[in-house]
This record gives C-alpha cells, structure tokens and sequence, in this order.
C-alpha cells in the first residue's frame, strides 16, 4: 500500500482551520490571512511532518503558534493612527541632494584651483591639515587659510549666507562645506 502524499491533506483541514482561526482572531480578513500563513509554512516545512501521524494536530499547533507570533508581534509595534510618529520619520527625497550636488560642482570648478585642491584634500578626501600641506608641500597655515577663504567662496557662490542653513541631502556636499565651522556659516 502506497502513502498518500501529506500535501493532499492540506485541504481537507481548511474549514476547521478557518474556525479555529476565527476563534482565535473574531476577524474574518486575518483569520484568512492566519490561515494563508499556516499553509505556507506547513507546505514549506511539509519533510518536518511524519506521515502517519495527526495532520490536523499539526496544521492546528502550526496554526496556533503563527496567532501568538502575531500578537507578540503586534505588542511591540506602535499605533500611530493619526500619522504623527510615521510623519517624523519621513526622509527628504534624494533628488533634492542631486540638484544641490550639481549647483555645487558648478560653484566648485569656480574656486581658484589651489582652493579647490585644500578643500577637496581636507573637507572631501578626509585628511588632515598636516597631510593636506605635506602634499601640496606648502605650510599648515596655507592649507588652513586656502580651505576657509574657498567654503566662504564656495558658500557665495551657492547664495547662502550666514544664517542660512545648509539642507542637503548629499553628505559629501555637506562635509566640504562644514568640515571645519567655517565663521560665514
């Protein structure tokens, strides 16, 4: 005598599955979701189940765990109906840092070129005013007053003036223009 194939079996145990879920939630739409949940499992777990033993058992225990998940779940996550948590969490669009960005490569190939090589060794690239002034081999000082005098250009160029502040989405753009707070700013 050959087995039947678990699989087959599935179906016969949806309508007492549905009411066990419907017990359990008092809500159709998630008791159907519930028991969507549990025949995913059960079909993907189907080698975990020993043929020969009670199925129904076995899809109500999967069912049952898969209800208390939820509502573990659900206990940590936050009720926002009206929208104020999710409204801070919101993230300002990324074309808004290109635009930004392309002003600002304008701005930057307007620097004297000594400007723009201090700035983008110190503010962009990330080294020091030492390693910056060792490899343009001129003093620390230089590399200092060339990077200040070329954020206050640069800050000109852009339009921003002392109290405005500086929104961008692109965290290169910002690093260059207040690695160091720069006075204008």
């Amino acid at each position: 005598m050959t087995q039947r194939d678990p699989r087959e079996e599935l179906v016969e145990h949806l309508p007492a599955m549905r009411a066990f879920a419907i017990s359990l939630t008092r809500n159709g739409a998630i008791a159907d979701d519930m028991v969507q949940d549990t025949l995913v499992k059960a079909w993907t777990n189907i080698e975990k189940f020993e043929v020969g033993t009670n199925m129904r058992a076995w899809l109500f225990t999967i069912l049952r765990n898969t209800y208390y998940s939820s509502r573990r779940k659900a206990k940590r996550e936050v009720s926002d109906v009206d929208g104020v948590f999710t409204e801070n969490l919101a993230e300002k669009p990324a074309h808004d840092g290109h635009m930004q960005m392309t002003d600002f490569r304008r701005a930057l190939a307007k620097l004297k070129d000594e400007q723009r090589e201090a700035l983008l060794l110190v503010g962009a690239s990330g080294f020091s005013y030492e390693e910056a002034a060792e490899m343009c081999g001129v003093a620390v000082g230089t590399i200092k007053s060339r990077t200040n005098r070329a954020r206050i250009r640069l800050a000109e160029l852009m339009g921003h003036g002392e109290n405005d502040s500086l929104e961008m989405t692109d965290d290169a753009t910002m690093s260059v223009l207040s690695a160091s707070k720069v006075s204008s700013f």
